[in-house]
């Protein structure tokens, strides 16, 4: 017997309650520069800096000054420029600890990758809604996709996105709002994306084939957090040329099989 579709609430729970945050200026532009630095991946002086962030250059210095202080960034007394500093591993390296999901989901990604010759990824779901890279496996095989650990990635985009989207409880209009930004290779049509999405609730999984970039497709299953929240997915990528419709059924059985082991782990140690 079919089984009944379900619907995505139109409004977000009663117990939803947005908190306002106070802008503290001078944490905000230290987040910036962070980034910016992280982003650029090469070493910048005040000047471009402050001009990318548009910062006045004295505050931009004062900043650095303390950022260098801390050890999150270097100073380069000869190019007169700065870079990320080796604090940012000891804060990084404090979050993967902390969370326990890169040293649980590692080995299934490697028997993912191994199995199936595709790029394996655990991701966490931020409270944004945006994605970032904690664990990652590659497969032996000459094609490979270019992330790493740290990569962040947009709300709502690829599968991943799908799940968010399934799992938020929000209204389909504040959703179409968030659709209408994302960034894609070939972009679907909102009502096809959005049946995608209801899909991805009842099965367990979602698949973006070709969308978010083209000959590569991407496949998502939730793992959840003892809260019931979409805490983090576990991400294949592949050549679509590779991953036929019956190959990615059977991929996303085995993925959901070892995220349900994850989600038991998670669980036990909450």
């Amino acid at each position: 017997m079919p089984e009944k579709k379900q619907k995505l609430p139109d409004k977000k729970p009663s117990s939803a309650r947005a908190v306002r945050v106070r802008p503290v200026p001078a944490v905000s532009r230290s987040i910036a520069i962070l980034r910016l630095l992280g982003r650029v991946g090469q070493p910048m002086g005040v000047k471009a800096i402050s001009d990318e962030l548009a910062l006045v250059p004295s505050t931009c210095l004062h900043i650095l000054r303390v950022l260098v202080a801390e050890e999150l960034v270097t100073w380069d007394p000869a190019t007169k420029r700065y870079a990320l500093g080796n604090g940012m591993i000891s804060l990084a390296r404090s979050v993967l600890d902390r969370s326990g999901f890169p040293q649980l989901i590692q080995p299934a990604l490697d028997r993912l990758a191994g199995r199936f010759g595709v790029t394996a990824m655990g991701v966490e779901v931020t409270a944004k809604g945006t994605v970032v890279v904690l664990a990652l496996s590659h497969s032996n095989q000459p094609f490979r996709v270019h992330t790493d650990v740290g990569s962040r990635f947009d709300t709502l985009v690829s599968a991943t996105g799908r799940l968010i989207a399934a799992h938020s409880g929000e209204s389909w209009t504040d959703l179409r709002k968030k659709f209408s930004q994302i960034s894609w290779d070939k972009a679907p049509r909102f009502d096809a994306w959005k049946k995608e999405v209801e899909q991805a609730r009842l099965q367990g999984f979602s698949v973006d084939r070709d969308h978010f970039m083209a000959g590569l497709t991407v496949v998502a299953v939730p793992v959840f957090a003892s809260s019931g929240r979409l805490a983090y997915t576990v991400v294949v990528v592949g050549l679509s040329s590779q991953l036929t419709s019956v190959a990615t059924d059977l991929l996303a059985q085995e993925m959901m099989r070892e995220a349900k082991e994850v989600s038991g782990l998670l669980v036990e140690g909450a």
